[in-house]
């Protein structure tokens, strides 16, 4: 999963790469229609993202994800091979369908291996994958723009061709390498697989697959009041993190810094971001804590966009990308974690999944257009609004923590009452069971993650 997801992102971002390396030049964008491109991905990833984690279970992530890994790496691929900003826009397009549904079926999926106080650190380790395809990309790119002329094409071609082949050959092998289930582990004997199954059913009951789609569920998770608290905070961290992710080497670039030199020192934050991301998660599943540790995370992210917005000079506004990328790419798996933890049966969880990343993305929409050349090296009213969100996220999560207490302590005094209409149940098996099924994470014994 993890290198699903590496894949993922450098397939999305390297356009950024490609532009220092003369994509924009080539194909005479402006600045708008750079943008358009940029954003013209989100909104066919966004519609896709609900659907495909509804369907995932009923297609089956063995089939399901490395079909979408193969067909995204052939289209990367023929994006290397475009001459025009309508080809571009088009591809783009197709590019954001394709790989829309991997982001929020990753962290569903692996819902379904780990249990809940295990999570956090599990999607932090796939997702720190972003971190190191913003490293490789800016190491890659640096690289492969010295093939510039070699076949007729630029080194910005060059990019997405190479890039997208390797996708495409990673598919193919995870056709043969991804199980659907705990059940199909390669390497595990069937007693430690029924070992991984009871560990998993003993942590949510429902999680057993026996309940049907209903869009009730759907419905729920859009009704539950965690869920929107934490849409707003995935909002708000898609929209600092997709713009440290799309244009850092372009931010670099406009301090000053030559385009290779460029390329070169955006690793630096994102390496520094892989580190602080694991640890973050690590901790916060050490303590079964997920407010906490997301906002003492957006507290670099604080620090970082404050010593931006007042360095005096590119070294210092360079330097403060080591706490801004950390901050931000931080808070992202403990925000994805706690989303997936307190959301059950099988499909409220999918849909509240789905939501928090359509939010993500709808962030990433807004940062396509809050760096226009003109504004840069600066970018005085972005670093502001980044400035401002990494501060509501903190606020979020304190009071997304609070209510979740509160919720935990309501249930526990009303569990006679919210049980009552499962005692006359056949047996008390079926009871216990069909209780869990209706009332998921509402259950009395479902502790909230807080």
């Amino acid at each position: 999963m993890t290198m699903f997801y590496l894949l993922s992102f450098l397939d999305r971002v390297n356009i950024g790469n490609a532009r220092i390396a003369g994509l924009q030049a080539d194909l005479g964008l402006t600045d708008h229609q750079y943008q358009i491109c940029v954003t013209v991905l989100f909104v066919p990833y966004i519609f896709a993202e609900l659907p495909a984690n509804l369907l995932l279970r009923k297609i089956g992530p063995r089939y399901l994800m490395p079909a979408l890994l193969t067909t995204w790496g052939i289209i990367v691929t023929l994006q290397g091979l475009v001459t025009s900003y309508s080809g571009l826009v088009v591809c783009r397009a197709f590019l954001g369908l394709v790989e829309g549904p991997m982001l929020p079926g990753i962290v569903l999926y692996l819902s379904g291996f780990y249990t809940r106080v295990e999570l956090s650190l599990r999607v932090a380790i796939f997702f720190s994958a972003t971190l190191l395809s913003g490293a490789f990309s800016g190491l890659l790119a640096a690289a492969i723009m010295n093939m510039d002329g070699i076949g007729g094409k630029a080194g910005w071609s060059w990019i997405f061709i190479l890039e997208g082949i390797f996708s495409t050959l990673v598919g193919i092998a995870a056709f043969f390498l991804t199980p659907s289930t705990p059940r199909e582990v390669l390497g595990l004997s069937d007693a430690e697989k029924d070992l991984l199954v009871r560990r998993l059913e003993a942590d949510r009951p429902s999680i057993a697959p026996k309940d049907q789609f209903s869009f009730l569920e759907v419905l729920k998770s859009f009704k539950s009041p965690h869920v929107i608290l934490t849409f707003m905070m995935f909002y708000m961290t898609g929209t600092t993190l997709y713009g440290l992710g799309l244009f850092l080497p372009s931010l670099v670039n406009q301090l000053g810094f030559s385009a290779t030199k460029s390329q070169l020192l955006s690793v630096g934050p994102f390496a520094a971001g892989f580190f602080v991301t694991l640890i973050a998660a690590y901790f916060s599943d050490h303590y079964n804590a997920r407010a906490i540790p997301a906002a003492l995370v957006s507290c670099l992210a604080v620090a970082g966009f404050a010593m931006y917005l007042h360095a005096e000079n590119k070294y210092v506004a360079y330097g403060a990308m080591f706490m801004a990328v950390p901050g931000v790419y931080g808070t992202a798996p403990i925000i994805s974690a706690w989303i997936a933890n307190n959301s059950e049966p099988y499909y409220r969880r999918a849909t509240s999944i789905a939501v928090g990343f359509i939010a993500t993305n709808c962030g990433g929409i807004t940062s396509t257009w809050l760096y226009p050349t003109k504004e840069g090296p600066r970018f005085t009213k972005t670093t502001i609004l980044n400035l401002v969100f990494s501060s509501l996220i903190i606020v979020g999560a304190i009071i997304n923590g609070l209510y979740l207490s509160y919720q935990n302590k309501k249930k526990y005094r009303n569990r006679a009452q919210l049980l009552a209409p499962y005692v006359d149940a056949e047996s008390k098996e079926d009871a216990t069971l069909k209780a869990w099924m209706e009332l998921g994470d509402r259950h009395p014994d479902f502790i909230y993650t807080i």
